[in-house]
């Protein structure tokens, strides 16, 4: 089959050169323009990928010139009327770097060329810029005998033409993934003109002219053999695996957009090992393709050297570095940005097995507290009963249920002791905490269950300090509300759902919590400075910040602050309240 070797496809570009050389024979003007958008979005960007430049430059101007021949047209003109108005200064930058460079001693070939219309014109569209506004059409490239000659011819160059910031590039020691290596800058020449350099070897600028072709030149035996079969290379076998099994050209066409357009990044590990991952791709991505230890044990990463946060894209060339804790744990919010199905499914797969223990604990103890009121043992017979009666296979099935609240503790205790259904409900009822104080029993928020699914309600805002209550709610765990909300009217017809929850802080291991306040605000010049910095002053953090209503007078907003406790926002509150700036102030309702 032709897949089993890479230079079949060799053949297939240089079939389609010929194709598009040849173009204007094929009468049919609509098969010319698919034959020249086939060229530009497939043959054109693979013989790029394999690093054969030359080809990929020569068949993108032959495709533009039927794409788009007054746009190319235009471009040639211009091109025109420059040589006769300034005349080619390719000859004299040839003659003058080449001088400049034999004369240090560096034994070097200058060949210049004048960028394609197509070229041009694309990078007219990429910067937004009319033709008079490009000062880079001309290009060099320096071949010189060795590696260290590139260097040198580098720090040459320098020395003789002031260089352009930002525009120097490594690819020697930092190849392109299609193998591609070269110094690359970018000078202002006596005629105050930008003149792009290519600084390479004979073999590099070989490889870059014809890519993988040059290669046989270069390689042989298993060397070659080891080419052929090279993992950076496995994408074009896979490509003429299509070639061999579509049934048409259109079909060929649409898979093979979907192999090439599926772009990648190359990265690399510490130890120099290469790691192909999509465009898009994260740390948390790369930490998951190394091994699914290290993405299940990652806590942050350093690219480049730097530390930077999991959810960055990573870009070409980085070397990345994954830190690692035996504590550390997959997080749910991980999914929202990786790239690979691999860590989205391992971080899905993660959060089950957590949520489901925690759902379980939970409900173990939301059983124990209802039996306990009940005056009835939760004994192993006791959950087989229930199980059996309520659809559930085994003792953790039904205190899942019961912690994601799709089971009630009542209906477990009256399905193992029916007998005792009324008295249960009867003390659960009067278990709930109107009056705000913590029973015996009481569940606390951290510490007594570690894991346990719970969360503060946005509705109220509970701080440290307010009296609260916790309410059951199906799919969520343990919803933390004050004792006054108004939400908790919604769950009276279900007592079961009412849990006693107390605060387990102290001074000595303070937390930072959310309180919400509703302010009026005077609108004049500083008002708001002095809103913040008074916040600041009582050790307060402003976490989020939105206007509700503006005037021309006043104006009102909400601000989320980070407190202690409700005594901490109580102290900053009446430190806005004494400011002449704030008209009303109060916490937060819903």
């Amino acid at each position: 089959a032709m897949s089993e070797d890479i230079r079949v496809l060799l053949v297939k570009l240089a079939d389609r050169l010929h194709n598009m050389r040849t173009l204007q024979f094929v009468k049919k003007p609509e098969k010319r323009l698919r034959i020249a958008h086939e060229t530009m979005e497939i043959y054109a960007p693979l013989a790029e990928r394999i690093g054969m430049q030359s080809l990929k430059d020569e068949l993108e101007d032959l495709a533009f010139r039927e794409i788009n021949p007054s746009a190319r047209g235009s471009v040639v003109e211009r091109l025109r009327y420059l040589h006769e108005e300034g005349g080619n200064i390719i000859p004299r930058v040839v003659e003058r770097m080449s001088e400049t460079l034999s004369e240090a001693d560096v034994t070097v070939e200058v060949l210049g060329r004048e960028k394609r219309p197509y070229s041009i014109w694309r990078k007219m569209q990429r910067k937004n810029v009319t033709f008079e506004q490009l000062s880079d059409i001309v290009a060099f490239r320096v071949v010189v005998e060795t590696v260290t000659d590139c260097y040198r011819a580098l720090g040459v160059i320098h020395s003789a033409w002031p260089m352009v910031p930002g525009r120097f590039k490594d690819y020697i020691s930092t190849p392109k993934p299609n193998g591609y290596r070269s110094l690359h800058t970018t000078v202002y020449a006596p005629e105050h003109q930008r003149l792009e350099i290519q600084i390479r070897t004979r073999q590099m600028h070989e490889i870059a002219e014809f890519g993988v072709a040059a290669h046989w030149g270069y390689g042989v035996g298993e060397e070659r053999a080891a080419l052929s079969d090279g993992r950076q290379y496995r994408w074009v076998r896979e490509l003429l695996e299509i070639l061999d099994h579509a049934s048409d050209p259109e079909e060929f066409l649409e898979h093979t957009k979907l192999e090439m357009f599926q772009d990648q990044v190359f990265c690399f590990t510490p130890k120099g090992d290469l790691i192909s991952l999509p465009r898009g791709a994260t740390p948390v991505d790369f930490a998951y393709a190394v091994h699914t230890n290290v993405g299940d044990t990652c806590v942050g990463a350093k690219i480049n050297g730097q530390i930077n946060q999991l959810r960055t894209i990573l870009q070409n060339g980085d070397q990345v570095e994954i830190v690692r804790s035996s504590v550390a744990a997959p997080s749910p919010i991980w999914e929202q940005f990786v790239a690979t199905g691999k860590a989205r499914s391992r971080i899905r797969r993660f959060v089950r097995v957590k949520e489901r223990d925690e759902y379980v604990r939970l409900g173990e103890a939301i059983l124990e507290r209802a039996f306990a009121q009940a005056r009835c043992e939760m004994s192993k017979k006791a959950l087989k009963h229930a199980c059996g009666a309520l659809g559930q296979r085994m003792a953790d099935d039904l205190f899942e249920a019961v912690g994601r609240g799709d089971v009630t503790s009542m209906q477990v205790v009256g399905a193992a002791y029916p007998e005792a259904v009324g008295a249960g409900e009867a003390a659960v009822a009067r278990a709930i905490p109107r009056d705000g104080s913590a029973g015996d029993h009481a569940i606390p928020i951290r510490g007594l269950i570690p894991g346990m699914a719970v969360h503060f309600a946005v509705c109220c805002h509970p701080l440290p300090g307010d009296r609260i209550v916790g309410i059951v709610t199906s799919g969520k765990g343990v919803a933390i509300h004050t004792i006054g909300c108004d939400t908790l009217q919604q769950f009276e017809e279900t007592p079961e759902r009412w849990i006693d929850v107390s605060w387990s802080v102290d001074d000595e291991t303070p937390e930072v919590h959310v309180g919400r306040v509703d302010i009026v605000v005077v609108n004049e010049p500083g008002a708001l400075g002095t809103i913040t910095t008074l916040i600041g002053r009582n050790n307060g953090n402003i976490s989020n910040l939105k206007f509700t209503n503006r005037a021309t007078d006043f104006f009102e907003m909400t601000i989320d602050v980070e407190v202690r406790d409700v005594r901490h926002l109580t102290n900053i509150i009446a430190a806005l309240r004494a400011n002449p700036s704030v008209t009303d102030i109060e916490r937060a309702k819903l």
